[in-house]
């Protein structure tokens, strides 16, 4: 029991230094992830808890669009990271390139190109062309990728469907998934994948040209190659590639560091031989089928000393390059980030949510699944509990339970 009240103090102190008001990720410029990672392997390990939402389900537009306006540049840019780990083999297949950080450095390209990742001072909260109503427009989008309602199930019957991404799961269009900073996120990285879909089957394209191809249907509806348009290339998909290759490689793929359309920062990879997408490399993106394996349920029977029983604690794991639709109301006692388990990520989040509620809020049902010691309202005690799950002395079966 002390190893475990020691490990948990230091996870309390890890939390609450980063939650705590001395810390400023505005300011820190240093890396937010483990530099021990292997970023190529395993992605960034979204070092910022993001969850599936990145606020409450049930909080009102304003309250949703102040929580993403406070985020910093970096917290944006792992916010987007957070989403292509997640759709990593799909990303990588259908994009055609192995190197995990050209496909960030991409979207961080995209993401300057249409709101310049929030500028220093407005976070994730960009929007156009709302002037009409909400999702009247087709070119009504919002967030860090300027997430056009197109791109949501539901939204009005007269606009292109966008349903050829089985792979990834498409929300419905409401003003609480719309303007959710993640939920955009995710939807615009779909929205992509449906122009490369597009590009391949359809019009025909293949390497870098599928990429700039899915660029300019981002931007226009169409993915069509015009080769008498080469102006246009220049100022939207290529424009893009050139700020993505600015990221990379002068080295802020992970700092509070930003660039803009234009920035004479990045001229150097507008000039040369006019093949700006050179440093991509030569990719073969491809429509072949993706691994979707089903989560397998592993049980592991565990004897301890401090306990008179053999508690058996069962565990759900996802099988690498499996995916799953969002869960977004799991209702598993525990279950406080909403991943459909528990385990020591839930009490990390309950810990966060505690040290800096207007950052790290749980959602409403993550915080009904929070309170597992039986005694009302979401404390330490709560994060102790679920540690104690995690270190197999309590069951699943017994919460919540006072202790």
């Amino acid at each position: 029991m002390k190893i475990l009240k020691r490990a948990l103090c230091s996870v309390t102190a890890a939390v609450m230094l980063m939650c705590g008001t001395a810390f400023n990720t505005a300011a820190a410029d240093d890396i937010a992830h483990d530099p021990s990672r292997d970023v190529q392997a395993e992605g960034v390990g979204n070092p910022f808890n993001y969850g599936e939402r990145n606020t409450p389900a049930d909080a009102s537009t304003e309250e949703i669009r102040a929580i993403n306006h406070k985020m910093s540049v970096q917290e944006v840019k792992y916010a987007l990271y957070k989403e292509i780990d997640e759709h990593w083999d799909l990303l990588r297949v259908r994009l055609g390139q192995d190197e995990r950080e050209k496909v960030y450095a991409l979207f961080l390209g995209i993401g300057t190109r249409e709101s310049t990742l929030g500028e220093g001072k407005v976070g994730a909260d960009h929007e156009t062309a709302f002037s009409q109503g909400f999702g009247v427009s087709s070119a009504h989008a919002y967030g860090t990728l300027q997430t056009a309602v197109t791109a949501f199930k539901d939204c009005d019957p007269t606009f292109m469907p966008e349903d050829n991404v089985p792979e990834m799961y498409q929300y419905s269009l409401s003003e609480s998934t719309f303007y959710d900073a993640i939920i955009s996120n995710h939807m615009g990285i779909r929205k992509i994948l449906h122009f490369v879909e597009i590009g391949i089957n359809e019009e025909g394209l293949e390497g870098y040209q599928v990429v700039r191809g899915a660029l300019k249907g981002f931007n226009t509806g169409w993915c069509d190659y015009q080769e008498q348009n080469q102006g246009y290339y220049k100022d939207y998909p290529d424009e893009i590639i050139a700020l993505a290759h600015w990221y990379y490689d002068e080295g802020h793929l992970y700092d509070n560091e930003f660039t803009w359309t234009n920035d004479q920062r990045a001229e150097k990879y507008r000039s040369g031989d006019n093949n700006w997408w050179g440093w991509w490399g030569d990719v073969k993106p491809s429509m072949a089928e993706i691994q979707q394996s089903q989560p397998v349920t592993t049980t592991t029977v565990t004897t301890t000393s401090t306990m008179s029983e053999t508690t058996t604690v069962t565990t759900t794991t996802e099988p690498e390059g499996s995916w799953s639709a969002p869960i977004e109301q799991s209702q598993l006692v525990g279950d406080a980030n909403l991943d459909g388990r528990v385990s020591i990520a839930d009490a990390t989040a309950i810990l966060q949510h505690i040290g800096n509620r207007d950052r790290f809020r749980l959602r409403v049902q993550g915080e009904l699944n929070a309170d597992v010691d039986g005694v009302s309202g979401v404390t330490a005690n709560d994060a102790l509990v679920i540690q104690k799950v995690d270190a197999g002395l309590y069951k699943l079966s017994e919460l919540p339970l006072k202790v």
